[in-house]
């Protein structure tokens, strides 16, 4: 027999004929027996439950309980049990326990990934409600809380169905449900989540944005609450997003695909409904090679991209490798210290892509690929991951594929193509070749590395050696431990075979972290050309777009060579000051007009600045780091990328103290800059900050006295703009503007640039214009984009204080075309509310239309200075509008954001406590409106100039300057 109480109450026989109960007494007995089956229920609760009136009387009560016996038969027992009775069933038969048995299972189901077994068991499960549950029992305390208890089940179930449903593309389907849901349940946050995941794969962005501002109102309206952390995190990857990342494409392969044709039809359907497969196998399998043709099947450029871990030495670069990979920027260009940390950066750039992300190479890193993997694919529906590695990455979904060796065939066809490529017209006993390649285990690399060798070895010789060194004839099956041996013994072979140059340059070479052009190779390696295309013919290196590289499992042998012979720290140190050599080279082009073909050629040694640097801290050669990160400073800056060697340079500062090297004062207080990036992420970085600036002050002055040029002109800027909040600014105000009559152009540049602000404090807006000027024309000279933005934004500025808005607008767009060049997403935000301040006055419209795109671009950057400003541009207009409650949030959340710590972020506090005060003024809140104009006036006082002046600077009208003036007069 079956129970039902998942709606009115109900029994049927095995054969699905109901039973008849009789009346509603009966049923709410029944009913409030199968709460809980088997448990004992009181004949007092079941008379006061069944009838609160009272009126049903303990013989009553045994009479129902006779009926009801009568009328279940053998379907069920009805038993006194001391003060009580109890029904004794199969717990699944009564639909609650299958109800929620089923639930439980689908959701395991949806955590193991398995969205399709997830949605069949939760629709089942769901299909058992027939209304409310525990009908027949209104004013029933014991039923009143088991429905609250099941009702939470079931809007649980309906989550998780609707979950595994868009985990299954389901994403239309959803919507309508969804909606009425969200209706119903308006603070429920999983639901406006989930609708706003499944609006926003349909291409509805806004409608989710809407969903979630309608779900934070309710919050805060009906509870006082704000958003989870997850609903918020949702609503910031949803705005964050990149608009034109540039991906780094799998790596060209200058040799055919032979074989595992059918793999790679077979993974790329797995990747079709599995969002993490992991190829795995030994080296020398060919996993890297599987996973470049998967990654081409079916998809273009923009679609992929392929991030090669081995170079990484710890988990601690990952996320920087991956940012570097997909193209991002880990701060602005004026070094914004509220960026994000980089893997939330990361979470905010790939939460709407579609994109393969290929990790090639994880067994050294894999529980920190792991780690960073499930988050990656939690946060962001739209993201699938094609890992290589050695062993599982182990986290819920994966999908492991195990590459095995090739097959015969294959494998004879490889050997005879390879060894073509060296011999021409090479022909051969097929059995032969079988032969050798059952003796290298039909690894793909072992038959390479013994094709390579046909060129000067007759195949039977070859055969012979084979057999020789590795003791066998033909093979069988063979386990990945036995593989690994007989690829190391042919690595060793091949090794072997080389002459003492060629081993030389080739353990030398290992130091590489990411490959190298012949210029550097020659160099390092201390070899000539003709040793190098040796090495390449031998395929112990590849060649592919002008650079050398080693594969990872001929690099770990030939770094155990480099050990063996005591060379490691002279190669080191060869490397570092290659890696030093070439961004002297390139740091005076990458203030100029070539620094876009610049930017690239110092990118592709990224890999291996990081691990000179590494080398150089942990020696330690303290002057080399100090050098590289001085010399790396500019591209480092331009790139995005600071953060990436912040742990290194606070390391390093620890290793000096507290005093600045002999000769290295400019090095010192550039290390000390890159240091307090990791301000904005960590306290080590803040403590550093704060332990070293008074002494990098110093150090930087004397490096840069006014009538002789420092070596890093661009340390100056950035210098200026990381002290404009501390506690003696007008020093490194100072140190800029002193450098007008510098011989160093970009320096002048910079000069006259801070200059003018100088002018426009003493409301003097013809010389601050002539200022700005002049920087443009410096910067112009020079090519250097991101100065000449820099100068356009002020003098566009200095035409819309004038009321010249054409001109401030013409200004502000061709400035907005360069940072997009750079890909600077934080400057283009941050000229996106400029652009809107322009047009505030007269186009109410266009002005809320450039802050919304400023918000966005602020929050995919994750620039909390740009974002506080494009809020409080948004709290201005909702303050014209009348709407003083949605101002007052613009301007809190605003003032919430900003760093008064930072330059760029003054002015916008100034605007935003203004904002604030204006609100309190109009709801008659005078006093707390003077506080708002003190703090604004003491913020402005700051910048080193009188209050009125600075906030004309700002834009305010004459009226608003002295409507603050007289509240600050008046509190005083």
């Amino acid at each position: 027999m079956q129970f039902g109480i998942l709606g009115e109450t109900r029994a049927w026989h095995g054969d699905g004929d109901e039973v008849p109960l009789g009346g509603p007494a009966r049923r709410a007995l029944l009913a409030l027996l199968l709460v809980r089956p088997g448990e004992v229920v009181s004949t007092d609760r079941l008379a006061d439950e069944i009838d609160p009136a009272g009126a049903l009387s303990a013989h009553s009560l045994q009479s129902q309980v006779s009926r009801l016996r009568t009328a279940l038969g053998a379907g069920a027992a009805i038993e006194r049990a001391g003060a009580g009775y109890r029904i004794v069933v199969d717990p699944d038969a009564v639909d609650t326990s299958r109800f929620e048995r089923l639930a439980g299972e689908g959701r395991a189901a949806l955590a193991d990934g398995d969205a399709g077994r997830a949605v069949v068991l939760l629709r089942e499960a769901l299909e058992l409600w027939r209304g409310p549950a525990l009908a027949d029992l209104p004013e029933s305390e014991t039923a009143r809380a088991a429905a609250v208890r099941l009702e939470e089940r079931r809007l649980g179930a309906l989550e998780d169905r609707i979950e595994a449903g868009l985990r299954l593309g389901e994403h239309r389907a959803v919507v309508p449900e969804l909606r009425e849901l969200v209706g119903r349940h308006p603070l429920r946050e999983r639901l406006a989540g989930l609708l706003m995941r499944a609006l926003f794969a349909e291409g509805g962005q806004a409608e989710a944005l809407v969903v979630f501002e309608e779900t934070r109102r309710h919050l805060a309206d009906e509870l006082g609450a704000d958003p989870s952390a997850e609903l918020t995190a949702l609503h910031r990857e949803l705005l964050s997003t990149d608009p034109t990342p540039s991906p780094a494409a799998p790596p060209a392969q200058l040799t055919s695909f032979v074989g595992r044709a059918d793999e790679v039809t077979e993974v790329a359907e797995t990747l079709r409904v599995a969002r993490l497969v992991t190829l795995l196998g030994p080296g020398g399998v060919g996993k890297t090679r599987l996973s470049v043709e998967v990654a081409g099947v079916g998809g273009t450029p923009d679609q992929v991209c392929f991030v090669e871990l081995a170079p990484l030495r710890d988990g601690a670069g990952l996320p920087h490798a991956l940012l570097g990979a997909l193209g991002l920027r880990e701060n602005g260009l004026q070094m914004d210290g509220g960026a994000k940390a980089p893997v939330d950066r990361l979470i905010a750039a790939l939460s709407d892509q579609v994109l393969l992300l290929v990790l090639d190479n994880c067994e050294h890193l894999v529980d920190e690929v792991a780690r960073l993997a499930a988050r990656l694919l939690a946060a962001c529906p739209r993201l699938r991951v094609l890992a290589t590695s050695r062993e599982p990455l182990g986290i819920i979904g994966e999908h492991l594929f195990p590459v095995r060796p090739l097959d015969e065939d294959a494998a004879v066809r490889l050997f005879t193509e390879r060894a073509g490529a060296v011999r021409h017209g090479f022909t051969a006993d097929p059995e032969v070749v079988r032969r050798i390649c059952a003796a290298l285990d039909d690894l793909p690399l072992a038959i390479e590395l013994a094709a390579a060798r046909s060129r000067t070895l007759d195949i039977d010789d070859l055969a012979g050696r084979l057999d020789d060194l590795l003791a066998v004839g033909a093979r069988g099956n063979r386990t990945a431990d036995e593989r690994h041996r007989t690829l190391r013994s042919v690595v060793a072979w091949s090794w072997d075979l080389l002459s003492e140059p060629e081993q030389r340059a080739a353990r030398r070479f290992t130091v590489f972290a990411g490959g190298a052009t012949a210029r550097s190779a020659l160099r390092v390696c201390g070899t000539d050309g003709e040793t190098l295309e040796a090495l390449a013919d031998k395929s112990l290196l590849e060649v592919a777009g002008g650079r050398y590289r080693m594969l990872e499992t001929i690099r770990a042998y030939g770094a155990e060579r480099l050990d063996a012979a005591g060379e490691r720290e002279s190669v080191r140190r060869a490397h570092a000051q290659r890696l030093l050599e070439l961004l002297r080279t390139a740091d005076p082009h990458l203030r100029r007009a070539e620094q876009l073909e610049w930017l690239p050629v110092v990118a592709a040694e990224h890999g291996d600045l990081l691990a000179a640097l590494r080398w150089a801290v942990e020696e330690p050669a303290v002057e080399t780091a100090f050098e590289l990160l001085a010399a790396a400073f500019n591209y480092l800056w331009i790139r995005g990328a600071s953060a990436s060697v912040a742990p290194l340079a606070i390391a390093l500062l620890a290793s000096v103290g507290e005093a600045a090297p002999d000769g290295l004062g400019e090095e010192y207080a550039t290390c000390v800059l890159l240091a307090g990036v990791a301000s904005a992420t960590g306290e080590a970085g803040g403590q550093v900050w704060q332990r070293h600036r008074a002494t990098a002050g110093k150090a930087l002055a004397a490096a840069w006295p006014g009538d002789r040029s420092g070596r890093y002109p661009v340390v100056l800027l950035l210098w200026m703009m990381r002290n404009a909040g501390g506690p003696d600014p007008q020093s490194a105000f100072a140190l800029v503007s002193s450098q007008r009559d510098c011989p160093e152009p970009w320096a002048r540049a910079a000069a006259h640039y801070v200059s003018g602000f100088g002018h426009l404090g003493r409301r003097d807006p013809a010389a601050a214009e002539d200022a700005f000027g002049q920087a443009l024309a410096e910067f112009r000279s020079l090519g250097d984009r991101w100065g000449i933005a820099l100068a356009l934004d002020t003098l566009a500025g200095v035409a819309g204080a004038r009321g010249d808005r054409t001109r401030a607008l013409a200004l502000t767009d061709e400035a907005l075309v360069l940072t997009e060049r750079l890909g600077a997403l934080e400057d283009s935000a941050d000229l996106l509310v400029n652009r809107g301040d322009h047009l505030a006055g007269d186009d109410p419209a266009g002005a809320r239309d450039a802050y919304a795109n400023a918000v966005a671009l602020a929050r995919r950057a994750g620039s909390s200075t740009y974002l506080a400003a494009a809020l409080r541009g948004l709290g201005d207009i909702a303050l014209e509008d009348g709407d003083l409650a949605e101002a007052e949030r613009l301007y809190s959340e605003a003032l919430e954001r900003n760093d008064p710590h930072w330059i760029k972020s003054l002015g916008p506090r100034v605007r935003t406590l203004i904002g604030l005060g204006r609100v309190a003024t109009a709801r008659s809140r005078h006093t707390e409106a003077r506080e708002y104009y003190r703090q604004a006036v003491e913020v402005a006082d700051t910048v080193g100039a009188h209050a009125p002046e600075v906030l004309r600077m700002l834009g305010l009208s004459e009226k608003a300057v002295e409507s603050v003036l007289e509240a600050v007069a008046a509190d005083r």
